[in-house]
């Protein structure tokens, strides 16, 4: 091959190596904590996490409670 038609060969590689890349890559965005698109974005359920109180723990301060008052009730003498 002459070097006049390396040229147009080496271009046509070159081009499709490089659409073999961005396609391989994707396009992908993160929204709201998802990477979005995905192949089955449009097909998942939709999940809904109703808030919560605002203290997080909640449950172990009720606990702590709890447990000195029955500290308290076990040290107050009985009659």
């Amino acid at each position: 091959m002459s070097g006049s038609n390396r040229r147009p060969l080496m271009n046509l590689v070159i081009g499709l190596a490089i659409v073999a890349c961005v396609g391989m890559t994707g396009c992908q965005v993160q929204t709201g904590g998802q990477t979005l698109p995905s192949p089955t974005y449009t097909s998942d359920d939709v999940q809904y996490f109703p808030p919560g109180p605002e203290f997080k723990l909640t449950n172990e301060a009720a606990a702590m409670k709890a447990a000195k008052q029955e500290v308290a009730a076990q040290q107050t003498p009985s009659r």
